[in-house]
């Protein structure tokens, strides 16, 4: 889609730097981060959430997850949270899948006082 603006990153067409690339998918930091380690990974072709995704993207949903784990290895997380914002009413505000990966805590619960530091600045969570 030529308006995405995950799609025009996956392109090269916008200035982005990968933790994580290969022929279907990108993995780079959230540049509103809600956690110590926020990263978004997302599929190079346009879908536009998990409400649209097909049987034959299956691969490519479990290729994310594993990539997830990756990124996570790479980051050395000892704990982390993955979660698919899916819908206006769903939390997403751009319509290309992604899959956020969140984590770097310190201390168990931390994870509580971030979010409810996104969601006094107005953020979504």
């Amino acid at each position: 889609m030529k308006t995405c603006l995950f799609c025009q990153i996956a392109k090269g067409k916008i200035p982005k730097e990968f933790v994580y690339q290969d022929a279907d998918l990108i993995a780079f930091e959230d540049i509103n981060p809600i956690a110590p380690i926020h990263v978004l990974i997302i599929p190079k072709k346009h879908l536009e959430g998990i409400q649209t995704v097909q049987r034959k993207d299956q691969e490519l949903l479990g290729k994310m997850l594993l990539v997830a784990r990756k990124v996570a290895e790479k980051e050395k997380l000892k704990g982390y949270k993955l979660f698919i914002n899916s819908g206006k009413l769903g939390g997403q505000a751009l319509f290309h899948l992604h899959l956020h990966l969140i984590g770097g805590w310190k201390k168990p619960n931390e994870y509580n006082g971030w979010v409810k530091k996104r969601l006094r600045e107005g953020g979504v969570v």
